[in-house]
């Protein structure tokens, strides 16, 4: 994500709609990283390879939206909160995948929203990257797990 401008187009500061969308798709960036963690624990080697890897994208785009949100917009971001609660007990390599599709499924959604809720070209486009990014790793995800369709229908959509 590059950096996203102070204004909007027409000059004017970035609205507080746009500032809390850009806060919830930090929200979901670390609970996205939280999830990685634990799964790392039960996923064969073949799918770790590929959660590292997802985990440098989610820590990049986390640096890039806390330094947006702090240094060009003055606003603090949102913490990372110290564990969550995944939708079902991850118990094996089948119940991790699973919270990875969820956790990629929500950063989709939290980005889309982003999309969405700014006038910002630089900002909607940089949300749609991460929209886009996000949906090609929960098509990873959804195919080990076998789940159908691969890739959703209307990514971002929950």
């Amino acid at each position: 994500m590059s950096r996203a401008p102070a204004q909007e187009d027409d000059g004017s500061p970035i609205d507080d709609v746009a500032v809390e969308a850009l806060q919830r798709a930090l929200a979901s960036e670390h609970a996205a990283l939280w999830a990685y963690s634990l799964t790392l624990a039960f996923i064969p080697p073949d799918w770790a390879t590929r959660a590292r890897a997802d985990i440098e994208a989610h820590k990049t785009l986390r640096a890039q939206v806390t330094q947006t949100l702090s240094e060009d917009l003055g606003k603090r971001p949102v913490s990372a909160q110290p564990a969550y609660t995944p939708p079902q007990p991850v118990v094996d390599a089948a119940s991790a995948g699973a919270l990875l599709v969820v956790a990629e499924t929500d950063t989709a959604a939290a980005w889309r929203s982003v999309l969405e809720r700014s006038t910002v070209d630089q900002l909607r486009s940089a949300g749609l990257k991460a929209m886009i990014d996000s949906t090609g790793r929960v098509a990873f995800w959804r195919a080990v797990t076998d789940r159908a369709p691969v890739i959703p229908v209307f990514p971002g959509r929950g």
